[in-house]
């Protein structure tokens, strides 16, 4: 329901979202969680909060990174669901995304994952590495407990499969807008602009961009096509170095672009 609230929100001011993806525990709990707390001021309409796993296949060197400060740090699913509890406490609005892959989930538990993750506040899952042809267990468990399930389309996804794809996603469709892993190609924005619309034919679901999105020129760019952007490497890569309050900062550098 808050994803809804937010794209019908999004809709009425005429303007693009924009989700920020953070990692959990990047680079401690306290200055993750301080990160998390203050998205929402700085700019942030959705977000997406990693789930660090050992061998992160879609993800680039930044985000790698961070996902070893992050597990370094003492990260797992049972304190990153407390950090949304502790979000929660203050902000009732914002929809919050777990972005990871399935290993940890099947060993915390599907069912018990998705029952904490919906106690908890979360509105939606993204597991980067799960087919929808192998999701029936998380598919059918994420329905009983309310959670939409986000999933991937790419510039190679065609048609049938856009299709195939519309009918087990929910929340909104992520719209991977470069070929690799993340944080290393950017965006070409006339391709974005024929994609976004060929993915419209094909599925009801907003539509969020992401991948080679960086700047806040970028998320102007795009925000012109795509109902939301998403940036990830280039948030992550300012909290390997900079204090929470510099990396707020930036992130309300990037919502200039959209509003």
């Amino acid at each position: 329901m808050r994803l809804e609230n937010k794209f019908n929100e999004l809709k009425q001011q005429g303007r693009a979202g924009l989700i920020t993806y953070i990692m959990a525990y990047d680079k401690s709990l306290e200055e993750s969680q301080k990160i998390l707390n203050g998205l929402p001021e700085a700019g942030a309409d959705i977000i997406e909060l990693g789930m660090p796993f050992s061998d992160p296949m879609a993800d680039g060197p930044v985000i790698q990174a961070a996902g070893i400060r992050a597990l370094k740090a003492g990260a797992k699913v049972s304190g990153i669901l407390k950090m949304v509890e502790q979000f929660r406490k203050n902000n009732d609005s914002t929809p919050i995304v777990l972005m990871g892959y399935y290993n940890p989930v099947r060993n915390y538990g599907v069912e018990k994952f998705c029952a904490d993750a919906n106690k908890a506040g979360v509105d939606a899952v993204l597991i980067v590495d799960l087919p929808i042809e192998e999701d029936d267990e998380l598919f059918e468990i994420t329905k009983k407990y309310d959670i939409a399930n986000i999933k991937l389309a790419t510039p190679t996804t065609d048609n049938e499969r856009m299709k195939l794809i519309a009918k087990k996603a929910g929340g909104f469709l992520y719209y991977v807008a470069v070929t690799g892993v993340t944080g290393v190609k950017s965006a070409s924005y006339e391709s974005v602009g024929q994609a976004v619309e060929r993915i419209k034919q094909n599925c009801d679901l907003p539509i969020a961009v992401g991948f080679g999105i960086k700047t806040t020129s970028d998320v102007k760019s795009v925000g012109k096509y795509a109902d939301a952007v998403v940036v990830g490497s280039s948030i992550v890569n300012k909290i390997k170095d900079s204090s929470a309050e510099e990396v707020l900062n930036f992130v309300s550098e990037l919502a200039i672009g959209n509003r």
